[in-house]
């Protein structure tokens, strides 16, 4: 068997959690696509514009993103540099991270950042079943919007039953709010879902609103510990060959 499966689950078992769901419930950044660097990228062009000479290098972003969010990142960030008082207000902030999450739009509508291997098969293989998908994430409905216009088509919305944004609810993963948000709007049990996930945050935010987690690693949460997660996988590659009978109503 792969060393890509945790816990001694076989592959059939794991398809089985997938098609038993009554619904999958999806985090974005680094589940469906590996939008990090682009972020990083975007979050670095802004600061050079805005004349500040911050750099932030992977070792440093990889730190920052345990911090949920990016006006949240920019402030962790301005507060930590070496006992130096803060340069920033919160509305500079607000106006800096604007314009990052216009750079960021900019990179991936140039078609940069394809969904992960295995992703679009599942997602495929989940409407085929009648399966509903929902989103669950940190990010805002802005970036949401630009990387699935390009992976999936201007009529993306179409094919979630919920989405929930970082910008709907008060606290950001590791808390619950976002998923509790969503299993509200699917108007389900958490235990009839599975959510996918690629970080320990985001495992905690899912499992805290009691809802099970699958895990697919990405470049910069790869060593999180997800002992909390019922499966855990490279990519979603291997899952692909999910039989197309629905769950069970």
């Amino acid at each position: 068997m792969s060393e890509m499966i945790a816990a001694n689950l076989p592959l059939d078992r794991i398809r089985a959690l997938i098609v038993q769901a009554r619904a999958l419930i999806l985090d974005v950044d680094g589940t469906l696509a590996e939008t990090e660097e682009a972020h990083r990228q975007a979050f670095n062009t802004a600061f050079a514009g805005a004349g500040l000479d911050w750099r932030w290098d992977r070792a440093v972003y990889k730190e920052l993103l345990r911090v949920a969010g990016g006006k949240e990142r920019i402030r962790a960030f301005d507060n930590s540099r070496d006992g130096q008082p803060p340069l920033l207000s919160d509305s500079e902030i607000a106006e800096l991270h604007q314009i990052k999450t216009r750079l960021y739009a900019e990179l991936i509508a140039k078609g940069g950042c394809p969904l992960r291997p295995g992703v679009r098969a599942l997602l495929d293989a989940a409407r085929q079943r009648g399966q509903q998908l929902a989103i669950a994430t940190t990010t805002s409905y802005p970036n949401i919007d630009v990387l699935l216009s390009v992976s999936l088509g201007k009529n993306w919305e179409q094919w979630f039953a919920a989405i929930a944004a970082g910008d709907e609810v008060t606290r950001k993963k590791p808390a619950p709010d976002v998923y509790i948000q969503v299993l509200s709007k699917l108007n389900l049990p958490a235990r009839q879902c599975l959510a996918v996930e690629d970080s320990g945050i985001g495992l905690a935010a899912a499992t805290g609103a009691g809802i099970p987690v699958l895990i697919s690693r990405s470049a910069y949460f790869s060593d999180d510990d997800f002992s909390g997660a019922v499966c855990t996988v490279d990519d979603l590659t291997e899952l692909t060959g999910i039989p197309e009978n629905g769950p069970e109503a």
